[in-house]
């Protein structure tokens, strides 16, 4: 996508709190906390745009900041994700949430600030960014962004000639009129559709083609958590995406996941029922992953698909006594030479766990237009292969993260690496883990397949 991505919305700052708890209050009974971290990191409309950043995207963020420290603190957490922020300014406080955590558990969640305040008048430049926009994101917390007027004449004005996405929250409104596609989840949903007879699946399809027919969107999106999503389009049936299954996880910000990565899709000319695939499959991984709480401040902003089962793999082995491992690349457009690298990498143990970069990374390294192939299909491809034991999708633009979860035995790479510098060998020898070299097969390279078809055609 070469023009941005602008994100439209409320922002907010969200702290997570985490502790142990050992012992009761002795004036009442209640758990008392021992805080060990607190973490800050982008809400709301700037959680969406932090997402989009992370995915490699480049992203202008329109929003009311206020005049106080936690607004401060969040455009620095906005600016060391790369997002761009315009403002529009906020006479109110800046709103937090604020959530106290015992590993995994949430134990209670608090809500400052955030008064009802007013939102300045939208900038020329604002006004200009949305009309250059690759592509449109309005994350509507109903806390004033959304529903200035003139956001919404901004809005109106690129709907039919960009992609526009509007993801309404509950306290949010309804989108204008011919919107691309509005993502509402299931509840909200139900809140302003009347539930039609019939049996819970077809409602669930009615409900979502009665709220678009009523909002006039060209499609909506009903995201439905661990049951996926259902598309729906005037004069077409409904399409039910199915989610993969997520062994726990968190879903907060699952919706900003799946709003960001349908913009994105969408922006980069992809269908939209494709685009809905592969947000489910976003979203899916990203509540894996540990959903909104995986962002740590000062971090790339970016969150691995879940990697647990690979890990898990990886720790049975050993266990056991056997020899993990891990080798790793981008894998577009599998061909011989993959196969032959990676049959010889798992020869050399007892398992083979594949380190495979995500579609962000890959864009990252290899440029525009990459990769052809989406990674939920990457990896389809390689789990398929005999020689290939378990699959896990990493974000950033080495392995290292991976390996430390992995802690394989072995690093095998090609031979075509012969003689350079590998990162990744600092990382394996705090556990007296080696690079391995497997012999390259000549005359076989991604690029070269692309070029050669791109000559044919």
């Amino acid at each position: 996508m070469s023009r941005p991505l602008v994100v439209i919305g409320d922002s907010l700052l969200d702290r997570d709190v985490d502790g142990l708890v050992e012992r009761l209050s002795p004036d009442a009974a209640v758990p008392v906390l021992d805080e060990s971290a607190t973490v800050a990191r982008p809400g709301g409309a700037a959680l969406a745009a932090a997402l989009a950043a992370a995915d490699g995207a480049q992203v202008t963020l329109v929003t009311a900041l206020a005049r106080d420290a936690a607004a401060v603190e969040l455009r620095s957490l906005l600016e060391a994700r790369g997002v761009d922020v315009l403002d529009l300014g906020l006479s109110g406080s800046t709103p937090e949430k604020v959530r106290f955590r015992v590993g995994d558990r949430p134990l209670m969640r608090l809500d400052r600030g955030g008064d009802a305040g007013a939102v300045g008048a939208l900038p020329a430049a604002a006004r200009a960014a949305i009309d250059w926009a690759g592509a449109v994101l309005v994350s509507d917390y109903g806390r004033g962004v959304a529903s200035d007027q003139g956001v919404r004449e901004a809005v109106a004005a690129v709907v039919g000639r960009l992609p526009t996405v509007w993801d309404p929250h509950p306290r949010g409104g309804a989108p204008p009129p011919a919107v691309s596609v509005a993502t509402p989840n299931e509840s909200e949903v139900a809140r302003l559709e009347p539930e039609p007879a019939g049996a819970h699946a077809a409602a669930a399809s009615a409900r979502a083609s009665g709220l678009r027919e009523r909002w006039r969107a060209a499609a909506l999106c009903m995201t439905r958590g661990a049951a996926g999503a259902v598309l729906a389009r005037p004069g077409r049936p409904a399409l039910a995406a199915a989610a993969p299954p997520v062994a726990g996880g968190d879903p907060c910000g699952a919706g900003d996941r799946f709003a960001t990565r349908l913009a994105l899709r969408l922006a980069e000319g992809g269908a939209l029922e494709d685009a809905v695939l592969d947000a489910v499959a976003c979203a899916s991984a990203f509540v894996g992953a540990g959903g909104a709480g995986a962002l740590r401040q000062g971090g790339a902003g970016e969150v691995d698909p879940p990697a647990a089962d690979a890990a898990a793999l990886a720790r049975r082995v050993r266990a056991a006594g056997g020899t993990v491992v891990a080798t790793g690349g981008c894998f577009d457009l599998l061909h011989a030479g993959h196969v032959q690298a990676l049959e010889a990498a798992r020869a050399l143990g007892d398992v083979l766990v594949v380190c495979l970069n995500s579609d962000a990374s890959v864009h990252r390294l290899k440029g525009a237009g990459r990769p052809l192939v989406p990674e939920r299909d990457r990896a389809a491809v390689l789990e398929a292969l005999r020689c290939v034991d378990a699959v896990t999708v990493f974000a950033d633009d080495t392995p290292e993260r991976a390996l430390e979860a992995l802690r394989p035995h072995l690093w095998v790479k090609g031979g075509d690496y012969q003689g350079a510098d590998l990162p990744e060998e600092r990382v394996l020898r705090r556990w007296g883990g080696r690079a391995v070299l497997v012999p390259y097969a000549e005359g076989h390279s991604t690029t070269r397949l692309i070029e050669e078809a791109a000559c044919r055609v």
